[in-house]
């Protein structure tokens, strides 16, 4: 056993000290290495977040920009090709090809799917009207060749849904938004509004044009009334039996051309033109917009929505026609006028709407009604 000293005690305690301290030292200096090579790795994640994020908005401007320049060109020689062409044929005239330019290239700058509906709506009705164009011709005392239109009818067919895109696009910029009250009450109600707004134009042209060469009778709309169909069969020699045979709808027999004057082809017509509009929508929806693929899967209800617009349209349209535009028939010309005359026999309906405010009105209730379907369906 050795013995020490309290000078070499404290000598020894002093060492130990010191020796942790060392030992302390060291571990500080791994620990403080470590700590400075690790110091700029977050600053380098917040360079490289930072400039991503840069590179994301200025990726995202420059698509917006395209978008703001490419589209609007796109629209303008669309248009242009477009109403040349219509001019040409004889589907406008010069008026009408004017205007016709002027809406085209808004709806096409706004969305393709709303310059689709457009053009559907303008390619169907202008090839329907040429079909069958001598019985036409007989029967319409305004008949015009090839159907040319002016920039009144151009306006009164376009007017309303031309307002409605341009709202659309003042609250949603260059995005084509889907259906969806979710995300946007006003815009899918204003959306509503378009997809109303040519379905009864494209469906009132379809009822027209081919409702006129059917050979079914045309029956005034508002004389329409149920009426009980009764068929008698004979059993044997002398015995005669009732049989019910159902419910059907009767209305007056009217010319041919007269305003409010319906006929089954042509009401079946109307949904059809109805839902050809509906589907291109849907068609060039999917290729535009993005949404959830719920809200994509029930843009799918578009379509029966918009046969039943066309049908309502349609239907709209005649008791316009039958109630507040004049029909007549000319006992010189032997044809149906809008206007009274010493030589005209009125068939019904008063001297208040021309054709042209009767479309207005018309499209402008079923864009109204349409609009507020799209609200609570979508």
């Amino acid at each position: 056993m050795e013995w020490k000293t309290e000078g070499e005690e404290g000598e020894g305690e002093g060492g130990e000290e010191e020796g942790e301290e060392e030992e302390e030292k060291e571990e500080g200096g791994v620990e403080g290495d470590l700590i400075n090579l690790l110091a700029p790795v977050p600053r380098t994640i917040y360079l490289y977040d930072f400039f991503l994020g840069q590179c994301e908005s200025v990726c995202f401007a420059v698509s917006k920009m395209e978008k703001s320049l490419i589209q609007p060109l796109i629209a303008v020689v669309i248009s242009f090709l477009v109403a040349t062409r219509a001019y040409v044929r004889k589907s406008l005239d010069l008026s009408g090809a004017i205007s016709g330019f002027f809406v085209m290239t808004i709806h096409f700058a706004v969305g393709s799917r709303y310059g689709a509906v457009l053009l559907v709506f303008f390619f169907t009705s202008s090839k329907l009207t040429k079909i069958g164009e001598d019985k036409k011709r007989r029967i319409d005392a305004e008949y015009k060749e090839g159907g040319q239109r002016n920039w009144i009818q151009v306006l009164s067919n376009s007017g309303i849904a031309t307002v409605l895109v341009v709202t659309i696009w003042g609250l949603s910029g260059w995005e084509d938004k889907c259906l969806d009250s979710k995300d946007s009450t006003v815009i899918t109600a204003l959306i509503g509004g378009v997809i109303g707004h040519y379905c009864c134009c494209n469906g009132d042209t379809w009822s027209s044009e081919l409702g006129v060469l059917s050979d079914d009778q045309p029956r005034l709309i508002t004389t329409f009334k149920l009426r009980l169909e009764k068929h008698q069969c004979i059993i044997g020699s002398n015995i005669f039996f009732d049989i019910k045979g159902g419910m059907a709808l009767w209305g007056r027999p009217v010319r041919r051309g007269t305003n409010g004057g319906v006929t089954k082809a042509g009401l079946l017509a109307a949904m059809a033109a109805g839902s050809v509009t509906g589907l291109t929508f849907v068609l060039f929806g999917f290729l535009t917009t993005k949404c959830t693929y719920d809200a994509a899967l029930k843009q799918l209800l578009v379509i029966p929505l918009s046969t039943l617009a066309g049908l309502f349209g349609s239907v709209i349209d005649s008791l316009l026609g039958a109630t507040l535009q004049f029909s007549g028939f000319c006992t010189v010309r032997k044809k149906v006028v809008g206007q009274p005359g010493p030589t005209v026999k009125k068939i019904s309906g008063l001297t208040i709407l021309d054709n042209n405010a009767v479309n207005f009105v018309s499209i402008m209730l079923t864009s109204v009604l349409t609009a507020v379907a799209c609200v609570y369906i979508f």
